[in-house]
């Protein structure tokens, strides 16, 4: 069974109505099993406290709300379930988010749930939400459960709505994963490996990277079971080291041959201002990308993918270059490649080698090859422009040109300009662009005008700028 990851993380309406604060909760669901009453799915539901309207009681603050759950299967009603909710009591105006739980058993199919909340204390509308529910068969079924990440976990026996299997279980609703946080505290259950023919199977964990697809060495793990109905697994993730992207955490059932039988999934996102730094020394060189790469060209080929690199690859890159290790620099290519274009990495590097070759021809100058220039860098890192306007002479302005993009990635209508203030050696550089992480600069006009233009104020660095013959370079600029 493969399930993708049914993560539902909402704010309901979360506006101002009629003065007073709108409730706001964060939801999530889960199935299990139990032997006894059979499916069922946990209803996760993280309130934010300071949404709620408190009255004072004798030991502190305290809120009233008021939940209401219906479940239906197509038109007819299988779950109605409506309860007073009461916040916990708190002290110094200090108020922290509340959790609940609810639970209810299910036959295996999909449903229609509509939770309606309100504040007992509050004028505010009551909010209203709906959202579908799936349940699968777990019963003789082997099976993994949904992975349930816990917000705090700890051993337990005290009787409590988030007790399970000896453990007293917060759920985490977010799979948004900040530098701050380095651990992640997982639980799932192992469902009816006493139908297998083994006597004990392996669970197995693997991590993959979502833009590259491939495995994220140093977390896959093997662990022997014996087959039994069914096995509570607690474990943590630690992903202090992990680096910023998206990942889907796996886990997979195998028999003693290896086979699947079962794979459930967890997928999140990770912050973290720390990169993989990739080792060439493991890297098994494809003869394709050996015979693509002459020997007195590996070195420009290897630094001609700085301008599509993130900053811990540019380090890597350097790092490799200034050891002039052939075969190394040969295999970090091929490594970029394989985690650009999974797919087909050779055709990926062949069409940026063909990019490269063309900014070489055309934008390289006496000191600087064309992937380091500054047009170089735009065109290999978003591609070739929609348009370009082209203005080598002037009375008043340096050599320029504007390239403007129609898109870029999600972005539309974004322009750079490049200005040549030296006038020889074809050494343009980027000026001004209204793109998102490039150089912004107001005062640009003045600037692409300052032979015979004064400088401007503080408060508006072009008041000096005299419109003149043949100065149309903000004109072309606001024409897209």
């Amino acid at each position: 069974m493969f399930k993708s990851l049914y993560t539902l993380l909402l704010i309901l309406l979360a506006h101002q109505v009629l003065g007073q604060k709108t409730v706001r909760v964060y939801f999530d669901q889960k199935q299990f099993y139990n032997a006894e009453i059979g499916n069922y799915t946990e209803l996760y539901f993280q309130f934010v406290g300071h949404t709620v309207k408190y009255q004072a009681t004798e030991n502190g603050l305290q809120g009233t709300l008021g939940v209401n759950i219906s479940i239906f299967s197509k038109d007819s009603l299988m779950i109605k379930d409506g309860y007073r909710l009461d916040t916990p009591i708190f002290k110094d105006s200090i108020i922290e988010d509340f959790y609940d739980l609810r639970r209810y058993a299910l036959q295996p199919g999909k449903y229609d749930l509509k939770l309606t909340l309100f504040d007992a204390h509050s004028d505010a509308d009551d909010v209203s939400f709906e959202t579908a529910l799936y349940i699968d068969e777990y019963d003789q079924t082997i099976s993994i459960s949904d992975i349930e990440i816990a917000e705090f976990a700890k051993k337990s026996n005290v009787e409590s709505p988030f007790n399970k299997s000896g453990y007293e279980i917060i759920p985490r609703l977010s799979n948004y994963y900040p530098q701050e946080l380095s651990i992640i505290p997982i639980y799932f259950e192992v469902y009816n490996t006493h139908l297998m023919d083994d006597s004990i199977f392996g669970l197995k964990q693997t991590l993959i990277d979502s833009e590259s697809k491939s495995e994220v060495i140093g977390f896959t793990h093997l662990v022997k079971y014996a087959k039994t109905e069914v096995i509570p697994v607690f474990n943590t993730l630690d992903i202090s080291n992990l680096p910023s992207g998206s990942y889907e955490l796996k886990y997979t059932i195998l028999t003693t041959g290896l086979k699947e039988l079962s794979v459930n999934s967890y997928q999140f996102d990770r912050s973290n201002n720390i990169e993989r730094e990739v080792d060439p020394s493991q890297i098994i060189l494809d003869p394709n990308f050996q015979a693509s790469l002459s020997k007195d060209s590996v070195g420009f080929y290897l630094e001609s993918l700085i301008p599509i690199s993130k900053p811990a690859e540019v380090r890597n890159i350097l790092k490799v270059s200034k050891t002039k290790d052939e075969e190394n620099m040969r295999k970090l290519i091929q490594a970029f490649w394989t985690k650009t274009t999974p797919n087909n990495p050779y055709e990926g590097w062949m069409k940026y080698k063909e990019q490269v070759q063309l900014v070489e021809r055309i934008y390289r100058n006496n000191f600087q090859e064309g992937f380091e220039t500054d047009r170089g860098r735009v065109y290999l890192q978003y591609g070739a422009p929609t348009n370009i306007i082209t203005k080598e002479v002037s009375s008043t302005e340096y050599p320029y040109e504007i390239w403007q993009y129609n898109k870029i990635e999600k972005f539309s209508n974004k322009r750079f300009v490049f200005y040549n203030p030296d006038l020889t050696n074809n050494a343009y550089r980027l000026l001004h662009s209204d793109m998102i992480g490039e150089l912004k600069n107001p005062s640009w006009p003045q600037m692409l005008s300052k032979r015979n233009t004064p400088n401007g104020s503080i408060d508006n660095p072009n008041d000096a700028l005299q419109n003149s013959f043949g100065n149309q370079s903000n004109d072309f600029f606001r024409q897209y």
